[in-house]
């Protein structure tokens, strides 16, 4: 039954990019809703059978008090609707930080989740493409595309989060499938990211692939000279082929962040802000920042900070902070080429997060309970973990050390755990 739930939880990694792309309608919902649905039938069973539970870290505890003052919002909401409905969806994405901690006992575990994601964002990217090439957006002139159901934003968010995480993979991947998922994804989701002529995804995208050409160019020089030659061939191809206003679009980004209205999120912000003032303590009730800043309801704040601090207050902004402080606390306990990915991938998902509000995403939460589970296993498992993801700076001593040790029956301390009741 565990082995079980632990291949069901690959497959909600794998569907999480691409998750609104494949809607089966209600009572369903999309993919990675159901999948995770699936995953909770069975991991519950699961833990009981094994009459054990792991025993939660810091950053679990803090995601569950998060979500327990979320939930007590309902009391004091101007929108009991919009929380009740908000508190259900948090469950759905916050039950991932749990699930990822009890089941991913292994640096195998890790990578092969990591792997899983990047797999899903190929999905996206594809998808990105066909939508690119489709007759419909070429007879409609369109000039940012996504994948199907999908927001051009989120999308480019999405995909920003697999760069560091596929060249994490890269360094350890000895096999060719491997290696073309985590070398061939940097391409593929780079022009995926500015087909969606999506500015903040841009930037952020820029973040992402710095951080991923000083991690590759620890042990892959050469593929990184090799990539950089053909930049200008990629570029060439993609100047005569995508339509010049994406291309127009992002090149407005320096004319917004210096007098621009940041495609009218300043006013957001400015509602939002009066919305906060109102109830700065405790907030006016999760999900509710459309109904407190007097926005349409097909708005959003587009900040992840002003979200919190209008729904939840300046508790639940301390409870997120926290969470986000667990969090770089996990990294630090990494080391190599681990730490540097993992930075990378938080420093992404900050930068996105001040135009968008990503405490709403499955990817969110996916990404803190990888970077828990990272820290854990750096504590209790130090030698397999740089196994699996081997920093090419350190010395081949020291990878022979690594392979002794993981050659020798009984190296490795087992996990701890506690009774359930």
């Amino acid at each position: 039954m565990r082995r079980l739930a632990s291949g069901l939880l690959l497959l909600f990694a794998f569907t999480i990019p691409w998750e609104y792309s494949l809607d089966l309608g209600e009572p369903l919902g999309n993919i990675a809703r159901l999948a995770g649905l699936l995953l909770l039938l069975v991991a519950m069973p699961a833990i009981l059978l094994a009459g054990r539970l792991r025993t939660p870290g810091a950053l679990q505890w803090a995601v569950l008090a998060f979500y327990l003052w979320l939930c007590c919002s309902y009391f004091w909401t101007i929108d009991q609707t919009a929380t009740l409905d908000r508190m259900r969806a948090y469950f759905q994405e916050m039950m991932i930080v749990w699930l990822v901690w009890e089941f991913a006992d292994s640096p195998g575990d890790l990578r092969n989740l990591l792997r899983a994601y990047v797999a899903g964002s190929w999905v996206l990217a594809a998808l990105t493409l066909a939508n690119f090439g489709s007759a419909e957006a070429i007879a409609a002139g369109q000039i940012r595309f996504a994948a199907y159901g999908q927001d051009p934003n989120d999308v480019a968010r999405f995909l920003d989060l697999g760069f560091p995480l596929a060249a994490l993979l890269l360094n350890g991947e000895s096999r060719w499938p491997g290696r073309l998922l985590a070398f061939g994804y940097l391409p593929l989701g780079l022009v995926a990211v500015l087909l969606t002529a999506s500015r903040g995804g841009f930037l952020a995208a820029l973040v992402a692939l710095a951080g991923c050409g000083i991690l590759l160019a620890r042990g892959h020089g050469r593929a990184l000279l090799a990539a950089a030659f053909a930049l200008p061939v990629l570029a060439g191809a993609l100047w005569f082929t995508v339509p010049h206003q994406t291309f127009e679009r992002l090149a407005t980004i320096p004319e917004q962040l210096h007098g621009g209205d940041l495609n009218q999120r300043l006013n957001i912000w400015y509602a939002g802000w009066h919305a906060f003032v109102k109830a700065p303590l405790l907030g006016t009730g999760a999900g509710s920042f459309v109904s407190a800043a007097g926005l349409s309801p097909i708005d959003t704040a587009h900040n992840t900070v002003l979200s919190i601090m209008v729904s939840g207050g300046l508790c639940a902004v301390f409870l997120a902070l926290v969470i986000v402080v667990l969090a770089a606390h996990s990294i630090l306990q990494t080391r190599g080429s681990t730490r540097l990915a993992l930075s990378t991938a938080l420093l992404v998902w900050i930068v996105t997060s001040l135009v968008a509000t990503v405490e709403e995403n499955r990817t969110t939460w996916l990404l803190l309970a990888l970077i828990a589970v990272a820290g854990r296993l750096a504590v209790e498992e130090p030698d397999k973990l740089a196994a699996c993801f081997p920093d090419p700076a350190r010395s081949d001593q020291f990878s022979v050390k690594v392979e002794q040790a993981l050659q020798t029956p009984g190296s490795i301390a087992p996990l701890p755990y506690r009774s359930g009741n």
